[in-house]
Order: structure tokens, then C-alpha cells, then sequence
């Protein structure tokens, strides 16, 4: 009997040694889960846990609309992270979009302080033995006259490059990336990855939308496949999890064009 006993305990240890690690994400909505009301509109880090091995990894989308690094830390909402981290978890870290809002003073955030905010952010979370990882914010849909993508985003992306470069700390720039994907797919291509929508195509918009910021499913796809991408180029530990054949992330990609959406003309 205590034979068995012992066999049982091992084996339990076992299973809690298991136990998948963590990326929680922390960021505003354009890596946000959704709400049903807001479909089709989709948060990029809604797509990227189907990109790893789920007895490995789990995602724990804490994003939320509208939140810069200084509103994101008022209301409490990255102490619940630094409280949730373990040893081995992650913490995804994109802000910016609304950072710069100089018009919202309830969330604007001044260049040095936004700064200042990812540097605690990355402390916080290797206090809690955890990988920081900084991301640069997603580009904005924003052409000119003459088919230029035109970046909306100011110093915010470069800070938080210069941030992570002096923190040692990991980075993904999806701030480059999505604008090589916004450009590859040109100026009205590039409306099937954004929440643009005809009048009478949604309940949620019966007038339509017109929104270059929020992603469509395509959108979030493209956005989450490019995260991944980066994952195996500068988290090679983390890159471990990922779905063997990077061809499977082709292939999500290309079945999500399947959804298409009638473009304003």
C-alpha cells in the first residue's frame, strides 16, 4: 500500500510539473478579446494560442480597450498580472495606441513616462522570475494620396525598442512588421485586415464601419502569424511550443481568407 502511495505521488507531481506556462498579454484593443457585440472585430492576441502546443502553453489575453501603460496600471490591471506570474510564465507587453492620445488626458502618456512604465513593467515581471517581452504597437491603416503607408504612432515604437534594448529584453516589433504587411497588401487590399464594413453586412454595424485601427479575423490572423514569427527568431525557449510545421501557420492564414467583407466603395 504505501508502494502504491508513493507511485501516486510521483505521478501527481508529475501532472503539476506539467502544467502549461502562461503568456498573459497586456496590452490595449488591438490585442483585446472581443466582446460578441463588437464582432466581426477581433484582438490579434484572440488568435496566437492556436499557434502553440496547448498542453505547453496557454494564452491569458488581460488586454483591454482603450488602456495606455499609465491607465493600464491606475485601475489595478498589471498588479493582477505581476500577482498571477509564475516562474517560467511570460508577459507579453504592447502599448501606445492610446499612450498618445494627448486629447485624453486619462490616458495620455508622455513620452519619458511611457518609457519609464514599460522599464517597470519588464522589472516587475522578471521580480516575479518571468520573461518580460516588449512589443511595439500594431501600424494603424493610414495611406496618402499616393499609396504611402503613414505612421501614426510617433516616438512610442522607438521608445519601446530603446527600452528593450537597454532592459536586454526581448523584442517584437510588430510595429515594423505589420507595416511590411499593411504595405504588401497596398491600400485597398489592406481593408479586408481592418473592421471596415458596407452598410447592411452586420447586425453590430447595420450603417457600416469604416475603422483603419481594429482588426477583422483576417486582420488578427495576419497580425498573430507575424507575432510568431518573431517568436522563433528572438524566444527560441518559447519557439519550442510552437506547432511543428510552420507551414500550419500558412495555412490558418489562408483559410481565414476565406471570410471576406463586401468594402465600402
Amino acid at each position: 500500500m504505501q508502494s502504491l502511495l508513493a507511485v501516486l505521488t510521483l505521478l501527481a507531481a508529475g501532472v503539476a510539473a506539467a502544467d502549461p506556462a502562461v503568456i498573459y498579454l497586456a496590452g490595449d484593443s488591438t490585442m483585446a478579446e472581443k466582446t460578441a457585440e463588437a464582432r466581426p472585430e477581433t484582438g490579434w492576441g484572440e488568435k496566437l494560442g492556436k499557434f502553440f502546443d496547448e498542453r505547453a502553453i496557454r494564452i491569458d489575453n488581460r488586454a483591454k480597450n482603450g488602456r495606455s501603460t499609465r491607465s493600464f496600471i491606475a485601475e489595478g490591471r498589471w498588479d493582477e498580472i505581476v500577482k498571477a506570474l509564475h516562474a517560467g510564465d511570460y508577459a507579453f507587453i504592447q502599448f501606445g495606441h492610446n499612450d498618445e492620445k494627448v486629447a485624453d488626458q486619462s490616458v495620455f502618456t508622455a513620452p519619458d513616462d511611457y518609457g519609464r512604465n514599460i522599464a517597470k513593467f519588464i522589472d516587475d515581471v522578471r521580480a516575479a522570475k518571468a520573461t518580460p517581452v516588449v512589443l511595439t504597437p500594431v501600424m494603424r491603416r493610414s495611406f496618402n494620396a499616393r499609396g504611402e503607408l503613414q505612421d501614426t504612432h510617433g516616438i512610442y515604437p522607438e521608445i519601446a525598442r530603446k527600452v528593450a534594448a537597454e532592459q536586454s529584453v526581448a523584442l517584437i516589433d510588430m510595429h515594423g512588421d505589420s507595416g511590411r504587411v499593411l504595405r504588401e497588401y497596398g491600400p485597398e487590399e489592406s481593408k479586408k485586415l481592418f473592421l471596415i464594413l458596407a452598410p447592411g453586412r452586420s447586425a453590430n454595424y447595420p450603417q457600416g464601419v469604416a475603422d483603419d485601427t481594429h482588426f477583422s479575423p483576417l486582420g488578427a490572423e495576419e497580425m498573430a502569424a507575424i507575432a510568431v514569427d518573431e517568436i522563433r527568431a528572438v524566444l527560441p525557449d518559447l519557439a519550442q511550443h510552437l506547432k511543428d510545421k510552420p507551414a500550419k501557420a500558412a495555412q490558418m492564414i489562408e483559410d481565414s481568407r476565406q471570410f471576406r467583407v463586401e468594402l465600402t466603395p
